[in-house]
């Protein structure tokens, strides 16, 4: 394990942290200014694991180092001390980007408890960041994604029109970004237009551009999709809906590779490379003649069809973890960690939306969950009210009256939460006898107990029961885990440190 930096002018407090970090087996470096940290950092080149800097200092301040060292070091942990507490220092510290503020005289038990919460944060960043190093544009393990990613692989050397198909929400703009990426057109430029979502009437001068004075408002010359993708690829999605009339111009420059500005008489040479993107079926289009069959045939040179979320079940864990931890990164907050139950609850989830919902489910996780580690319970109504209801429904008697139960769309705005969740009740209520074991009985139970000892007189009724309860639970999970500690506390969402220092203080040592 890297030390933890200490940087504080004042030798008294340097001792003490040496001292108390020792003893619990956590290197330690000590600086007495600002200057000699940085100079540190320089020579090394690598992070501490935890920083421990007071707010002022001879040659510079806690805060001038807190706003250098985050810019280099985004994800360290910085716990500025100071024995000046006001606000303003405290506030500063926070929008700087500061894990914690520690007013000084502290007591040191509880700065100890702050520095190993810091140390837990960097270590969960440390996985995260060799996570992310190791994350390809694109996420799966399932069959159907890495027949994609092959066909990818066997295109890298092409120029080819491409064709992907898939529903809405399964990554096809994804897919087409790696094609660009992975193919000799990889320097020039990616650029991307949704046909359907444009008017009809600027589609073409989105896609082709328009010369001054073409129509009403065009009081300068402007380029097109086309002319900005001149040497790159032009990704149009949704191609499937794209007006017939303007189907036509299309099929022209694929055909001979030029096209007209609206109102230009003048050709321009389109060097692009077409990557179409569809959720219809465009044979059938095409059979309603609501789509050209001989520009399908121009775009359907090479088809990959890319697979829906439920089609692809086993990537929603890693899918689930990757997009926490891109969620966390754009709010700025610590990311999330999800359960085990959690997850196979999500798993079980029907996703219409395919992966663009699960990054939304994620987003709203990162919002609304109200602990660091989500549980089921923690999921969204839209899940819950899917999951559990086909669960109950499956579980019922084969001679009980079959319950319909309604299960909302997840990306739908009316969704009637009371119709699905009156679906859910009269399920689960079918099946009371079936399961006596509820899954409350637990809570129940805890209840009784709390009420029982509060009767009592007891004036330590929280420190009982979370001690036995802490007890329980750990020795449970090391139960599963056959003793090993640092795999039941990551099955617990906790630090090393912390189920080492819990096991002790529980006295749940090996005789």
């Amino acid at each position: 394990m890297k030390p933890i930096w200490i940087a504080d002018d004042d030798q008294s407090i340097r001792f003490v942290l040496e001292k108390a970090l020792q003893r619990e087996q956590l290197p330690t470096r000590s600086f007495t200014n600002p200057k000699d940290v940085l100079a540190a950092l320089d020579e090394e080149n690598e992070a501490p694991q935890v920083l421990v800097s007071d707010i002022r200092m001879p040659g510079g301040t806690g805060l001038e180092l807190l706003e250098k060292v985050k810019a280099r070091f985004p994800g360290l942990p910085v716990i500025i001390m100071t024995a000046f507490s006001d606000l303003d220092s405290a506030v500063s510290a926070f929008q700087g980007g500061a894990f914690e503020y520690l007013p000084k005289p502290f007591d040191l038990p509880k700065a100890l408890e702050l520095i190993r919460r810091a140390v837990e944060e960097s270590q969960r960043e440390e996985v995260a960041q060799e996570t992310l190093a190791e994350t390809p544009e694109m996420l799966g393990q399932a069959p159907a994604m890495q027949d994609v990613f092959r066909a990818i692989g066997r295109l890298s050397q092409s120029n080819v029109t491409v064709l992907i198909t898939g529903e809405s929400g399964s990554g096809k703009e994804l897919v087409a970004r790696a094609l660009h990426k992975h193919s000799p057109r990889a320097q020039g430029p990616f650029v991307a237009i949704n046909t359907a979502a444009i008017p009809k009437d600027l589609l073409e001068s989105e896609l082709f551009g328009h010369e001054r004075g073409a129509f009403t408002g065009a009081q300068t010359m402007r380029r097109g999709r086309f002319e900005q993708a001149e040497g790159g690829t032009l990704f149009l999605d949704e191609i499937g809906d794209m007006p017939f009339d303007l189907q036509t111009r299309l099929l022209r420059v694929l055909s001979d590779g030029h096209f007209y500005r609206v109102g230009g008489h003048s050709a321009v040479k389109a060097n692009v490379r077409v990557i179409a993107a569809t959720h219809q079926d465009l044979e059938q289009r095409v059979k309603e003649g609501v789509f050209r069959e001989d520009l399908f045939h121009r775009l359907n040179v090479i088809r990959l069809r890319l697979p829906a979320l439920r089609e692809r079940k086993e990537d929603v864990p890693m899918l689930t973890r990757h997009f926490l931890q891109q969620s966390a990164r754009q709010l700025g907050v610590e990311p999330k960690r999800i359960s085990d139950a959690a997850l196979e609850k999500l798993s079980r989830f029907s996703f219409p939306g395919n992966v663009r919902q699960l990054e939304n489910v994620c987003h709203w996780l990162t919002v609304m969950a109200p602990a660091q580690v989500i549980e089921p319970k923690d999921l969204p109504p839209e899940v819950l009210q899917m999951v559990d209801g086909i669960a109950a429904t499956a579980m019922a008697p084969v001679n009980a009256p079959a319950v319909q139960v309604v299960s909302p769309p997840a990306l739908a705005a009316d969704t009637s939460a009371a119709v699905g969740e009156r679906a859910v009740t009269e399920a689960a209520a079918s099946v009371a006898v079936a399961t006596p074991a509820a899954a409350g009985d637990w809570e129940s139970s805890l209840q009784q107990e709390a009420l029982s000892l509060l009767q009592s007189g007891r004036v330590d009724v929280w420190d009982e029961l979370s001690r036995r309860f802490e007890r329980k639970l750990i020795l449970t999970a090391l139960d599963t885990t056959r003793g090993r500690r640092i795999e039941a506390a990551h099955k617990l969402g906790i630090g090393r440190n912390t189920i080492t220092r819990k096991i002790q203080e529980l006295g749940l040592e090996e005789g």
